[in-house]
C-alpha cells in the first residue's frame, strides 16, 4: 500500500533546501520497515508560488485529477493521501485547510503565524508546527517599559501578519499604558524601494533599476565531486551586470586605490610610515638607544671626575649642559618614528629645533669663554668681570630664545599637521607630517645653521690658543662635521619620499648629535679612564712665548 504525502511550496533555492529534508526523511522512513510494516510513503511537490489562487488549484489537482480513462481499465488512485504540508504564508494554508477538511485530510502548516488558523473549529485538521508568537509580543512590551518609552509609532506591512501584529500588539500596548503615536502600513513589493541603493556588508551595491528588479550579478560555481560521492561547491568567477571590462569609457578608482595591471580592478592602497616594526625603523632605533646609552655613561664618567683638573678646566656647567641637550636630541627622534599622529606632528620640529639650539648654543658658550678666559689673562685685561655665570647663561640662553620664538610664530600661522599623502606613490598611502609652513621649517634649521657657523668661525680663530685652552681645536672640528651633515641634509630630504624623508632627517639628528658627542667627551674620557697621569694641573699648565700663563679654573 502506498501512502502520498502532498508537500506545497515555491521551488526557490531557499525552499529547496526544505524539499530535500523532506525527501530525506521519507526516505529513512521507508528504508527502515520496523517503522512502517508493509507501508511505502511518497510525495508530489506543487509550487503555489506564494498566491492563494495557484494553492487552491494544486490542490484540487493533487485531489482529483486522473490522467485519461481508457477501456477496460481502472484508472482510479489506489494510493490513500496520508496528510498534506503546507503553505507557507497564512493565506495559502486557509485556502487548502478548508479543502482538505471537507476530506478530513490533516494538514500540517511550518510557516503560518496566524492565530486564527488555531481555531479548531474552523480548521479541525490543521496543525501548525510554527512556536507560538506570544512571547514575542511580551519580550516587545517589556522592552519598551524597561527604556521608559510610553509613545511609539508602529510600521507594518500591508498583508495578514501585518494585520495579526496591530490585532495583537496593540491591546497589549494599551494594557501597559503605552501610547500608539502613528501606525503606517507599507504596501507592497512600496514608493522608498524605487529608490532602494545602499552597499551591504560585503561591499557590494544593491539597487533596483529602473524595472523594479535587482540588478545583481551571479557567481560562476565550480561543483568538486569527490571519490566518496561527496561534493564541495567552489567559487570560480563572478559576473557583474555592472563591471566595467572592455567599457566604453574609464573611470578613475578611488583615492585610495589604484589599477591593477589589466586596468580593470581597483586594487587598495597600502599604508606606509615609518614604524618600529620595519628594519629601518628598528635599525634608527637600536642607533638611538645605543647613542642615548653611551650620553648617560659619559655623564656618569663626567659626575666621578668632575674634581679632576680636566673637567675644572671645561666648564662643569657648560659640559653639564650640553650633555643634557644631546641626550634629549637623541631621544627627539622617537617622535619622528611611528605613527604620525597630530601631538607627534606637532612636537617634533618645535622640540627638535629648540634643544638642537641650545646644544649649539652651549658650544658656542664653550668656545666664547676659552676665549674671554685667555684674554682675561692679560695684564691689565678689563675682562674678569664677565667669567662666570652671566656669560655662558646669556650665551646660552639668547639663541635659544630666539629659537624658541621662531618656532612660537610657526605654531601661531601654520602649524604642522599629519597628512596622508596619496598621490606622490601610487600604490602606497603614505602617512606623513605636512610641516604647515615650509619656509618656518627651514628657518629653524637656518637658525641652527647660523649658530654653527658663528661656532666654527669663533673657535676657528681660537685654535692657535695655548694647549691649556685647546678645546677650540675640538670645537672647530665637530662644527664642521655638524654642518657638512646639515649641508647634506637638504638635498637629500628634498630627494626622498615618503617614510624615508623621515629617516633622513632622523638620521642627520643622530650623526650630527653623535659628532659633537664623539668630538667633545670621547678624549676627555680617553685621560680620564686611559690616561690619569695627564689629568693634573702640571700638564694643563703650559709655558708660553714671553712669560709663563698660570693655570686659570674657568669652572662656572
Amino acid at each position: 500500500m502506498v501512502h502520498k504525502i502532498s508537500y506545497s511550496c515555491r521551488v526557490i533555492p531557499k525552499n529547496y533546501q526544505q524539499v530535500l529534508a523532506l525527501a530525506f526523511a521519507i526516505h529513512e522512513i521507508t528504508e527502515k520497515a520496523e517503522l512502517l510494516p508493509n507501508v511505502t510513503l511518497g510525495y508530489k511537490v506543487h509550487d503555489n508560488y506564494f498566491d492563494s489562487w495557484r494553492a487552491t488549484n494544486n490542490t484540487l489537482d493533487f485531489l482529483f485529477r486522473v490522467k485519461g480513462n481508457p477501456l477496460n481499465y481502472n484508472c482510479e488512485k489506489t494510493e490513500q493521501v496520508l496528510a498534506v504540508i503546507g503553505g507557507l504564508t497564512s493565506q495559502n494554508s486557509m485556502q487548502i485547510a478548508h479543502i482538505l477538511s471537507t476530506y478530513n485530510i490533516p494538514q500540517v502548516s511550518y510557516g503560518s503565524f496566524e492565530e486564527a488558523l488555531s481555531d479548531n473549529i474552523q480548521f479541525p485538521f490543521l496543525y501548525r508546527m510554527t512556536p507560538n508568537e506570544e512571547p514575542q509580543y511580551v519580550g516587545i512590551v517589556s522592552l519598551l517599559q524597561y527604556f521608559g518609552w510610553n509613545w511609539v509609532g508602529l510600521i507594518v506591512p500591508d498583508d495578514d501578519n501585518g494585520e495579526t501584529f496591530l490585532r495583537t500588539l496593540t491591546p497589549k500596548l494599551f494594557e501597559s499604558h503605552i501610547c500608539i503615536a502613528w501606525t503606517m502600513m507599507i504596501p507592497r513589493l512600496h514608493s522608498f524601494l524605487k529608490t532602494l541603493h545602499f552597499n551591504n556588508n560585503a561591499g557590494e551595491e544593491i539597487f533596483l533599476d529602473e524595472k523594479g528588479e535587482l540588478a545583481a550579478g551571479f557567481d560562476i560555481i565550480n561543483f568538486f565531486i569527490f571519490p566518496n560521492g561527496s561534493s564541495q561547491k567552489v567559487r570560480v568567477g563572478h559576473m557583474d551586470p555592472l563591471a566595467l571590462e572592455d567599457a566604453g569609457q574609464c573611470e578613475k578608482c578611488p583615492a585610495d586605490h589604484y589599477p591593477n595591471k589589466n586596468k580593470n580592478w581597483c586594487i587598495g592602497k597600502k599604508l606606509s610610515y615609518l614604524s618600529y616594526g620595519e628594519l629601518l625603523g628598528a635599525l634608527l632605533v637600536s642607533f638611538t638607544l645605543f647613542l642615548s646609552g653611551n650620553t648617560v655613561v659619559l655623564m656618569g664618567i663626567f659626575l666621578i671626575y668632575r674634581h679632576t683638573p680636566i673637567v675644572k678646566a671645561n666648564n662643569w656647567r657648560i659640559t653639564c649642559a650640553l650633555l643634557s641637550s644631546l641626550l634629549l636630541c637623541f631621544l627627539c627622534s622617537f617622535l619622528f618614528i611611528g605613527w604620525p599622529g597630530k601631538v607627534t606632528c606637532l612636537l617634533r620640529q618645535m622640540v627638535f629645533g629648540i634643544i638642537f639650539s641650545v646644544s649649539i648654543a652651549c658650544v658656542l658658550a664653550k668656545t666664547l669663554t676659552v676665549i674671554w678666559a685667555f684674554m682675561a689673562t692679560k695684564p691689565g685685561s678689563q675682562m674678569r668681570s664677565w667669567l662666570g655665570n652671566r656669560l655662558a647663561l646669556s650665551v646660552i640662553i639668547f639663541p635659544s630664545l630666539i629659537q624658541t620664538t621662531i618656532c612660537i610664530v610657526w605654531l601661531a600661522i601654520s602649524p604642522p599637521f599629519p597628512e596622508s599623502d596619496m598621490h606622490s606613490q601610487s600604490d602606497t598611502i603614505t602617512l606623513q607630517c605636512n610641516q604647515g609652513s615650509d619656509l618656518m621649517f627651514y628657518l629653524v634649521l637656518g637658525f641652527m645653521w647660523l649658530l654653527a657657523i658663528i661656532s666654527f668661525t669663533v673657535a676657528f680663530f681660537a685654535r692657535k690658543l695655548p694647549d691649556s685652552f685647546n678645546e677650540a681645536k675640538l670645537i672647530t672640528f665637530s662644527m664642521l662635521v655638524f654642518c657638512s651633515i646639515w649641508a647634506s641634509f637638504v638635498p637629500a630630504y628634498l630627494g626622498t619620499k615618503g617614510k624615508y624623508t623621515v629617516a633622513v632627517e632622523v638620521f642627520s639628528i643622530l650623526t650630527s648629535s653623535g659628532g659633537l658627542l664623539c668630538c667633545f667627551f670621547f678624549p676627555k674620557c680617553y685621560i680620564m679612564i686611559l690616561r690619569p697621569e695627564l689629568n693634573t694641573r702640571d700638564q694643563l699648565v703650559r709655558k708660553r712665548s714671553g712669560g709663563n700663563l698660570g693655570f686659570r679654573n674657568t669652572n662656572l
